[in-house]
């Protein structure tokens, strides 16, 4: 009888553990969710001064000059459409654009120029901070 009692108590409950390992597992779902990507890598240049942005549209153009818009790419010519439908969506949103670093400047221009034709008032180019 003794020697019953005794293999009871070497036994370790794992509940407390499973129970945290869990938690932390659905933490790392909820937050990996919010995390918004453009669909490209793209080498930015340094700036003095940048201020950090929360855009509502992303927009992001290759160092060949290819334009992703929210993860997907679009060409030039339907770009003034794709932001104007996400525009809609949200009109109280901005738009930011991500270049890289050699990417032609003539882009960046054209996609302002798409955008304030969309309707987009509130227009942000990201730099990466030094």
């Amino acid at each position: 009888m003794a020697r019953r009692k005794l293999e009871e108590k070497d036994e370790i409950n794992m509940t407390p553990m499973l129970d945290i390992v869990f938690i932390m597992l659905i933490f790392f779902i909820v937050t990996a969710t919010f995390v918004k990507e453009t669909g490209i890598e793209v080498k930015k240049p340094m700036a003095e001064m940048a201020q950090k942005n929360t855009a509502i549209i992303l927009v992001a153009i290759s160092e060949q000059g290819q334009i992703w818009v929210e993860g997907r790419r679009v060409e030039l010519g339907a770009v003034q459409g794709v932001i104007a439908r996400l525009y809609a969506e949200n009109p109280k949103g901005s738009l930011s654009i991500q270049a890289d670093e050699e990417a032609p400047a003539y882009h960046i221009v054209d996609i302002i120029t798409e955008a304030k034709a969309a309707g987009v008032e509130n227009i942000s180019v990201s730099l990466v901070e030094p």
